[in-house]
C-alpha cells in the first residue's frame, strides 16, 4: 500500500487502513520533514549515492504498517521494493525523529496517577479447594526393584 493509493481515500477509510487520522499523519510528515537533513541530491555538486526511492509519506506508512499490522520487515520491504535492512533503518530513524519531537507522546504513569479520572474495577475471586485423594502409605503400594523386569 503506497501513498498514491491512500491519499485520496475518505477520512474514515484512511483511519481504518493506517490507524491514525489524516491530520495526525500530516503532522507526522511535517515533523519528519522539519527534523530530517536535506538530501544531498538537492544541493548542487553534492550528489552522492542513489536517489531515495521512497518519499516521506511512504516511509511513514512503512512504520505505521509495522506497528499496526505486526508485519515483518521482510514483508514490508517486499511491498516497497527495498531491502529488509533498509526498511529496518527507515523505521528506526523515523521512530527516533518522532520521539524527539515530543508531539506524539502518550502521558506517562505519573500524569495518569495525578489525573482525577480513575475507574475502579473489583473482581471477586474465591479460592476453591481441589478435591484430591489423600496420600498415605496404606494406599500406595510399592513394587520391589528386583521383581520388576
Amino acid at each position: 500500500m503506497k501513498w498514491q493509493t491512500i491519499q485520496n481515500k475518505p477520512p474514515t477509510v484512511f483511519k481504518r487502513l493506517i490507524g491514525v487520522t489524516q491530520s495526525t499523519f500530516k503532522a507526522m510528515v511535517a515533523e519528519v520533514v522539519k527534523q530530517s537533513s536535506p538530501s544531498k541530491h538537492k544541493i548542487a555538486g553534492k550528489k552522492r549515492g542513489p536517489k531515495p526511492l521512497l518519499c516521506v509519506e511512504d516511509q511513514l506508512l512503512m512504520m505505521l504498517m509495522y506497528y499496526r499490522e505486526y508485519r515483518t520487515f521482510l514483508h514490508i520491504s517486499a511491498d516497497y521494493g527495498i531491502s529488509e535492512t533498509q526498511c529496518w533503518r527507515i523505521v528506526t530513524e523515523l521512530e527516533k525523529m518522532l520521539m524527539q519531537s515530543k508531539l506524539f507522546h502518550l502521558p506517562g504513569k505519573k500524569a495518569l496517577q495525578q489525573s482525577e479520572a480513575f475507574e475502579v474495577v473489583l473482581i471477586d475471586v474465591a479460592e476453591m479447594p481441589i478435591e484430591r485423594p489423600k496420600k498415605n502409605s496404606g494406599t500406595i503400594t510399592r513394587e520391589r526393584k528386583r521383581d520388576i523386569h
